[in-house]
């Protein structure tokens, strides 16, 4: 099944990569970019049997190596096999 998760910087966590990005955006000219968080998208195949199981299994996998769950938070999406 394909997993896709998301992750971003837990609310409170300073994104210096994300102040440099909207600065940047604004300097060209895009005024009404504000708030600018960077994050990173993993996407994979997990063997399983459902997607209950495939959520649990991607879950485990940001607990243990994907995300640093102390500064950041993740969201999982398991797409559909049908």
């Amino acid at each position: 099944m394909e997993v896709k998760i998301n992750i971003s910087l837990k609310q409170g966590v300073l994104d210096p990569q994300g102040r440099a990005v909207e600065s940047a955006l604004i300097s060209l000219g895009y005024s009404e970019a504000n708030n600018v968080r960077i994050g990173k998208q993993i996407t994979l195949e997990i063997e399983a049997e459902d997607a209950s199981r495939a959520q649990q299994r991607a879950a485990r996998m940001c607990e243990t190596l994907l995300a640093n769950t102390v500064i950041e938070d993740y969201s999982i999406e398991v797409a559909d096999p049908s």
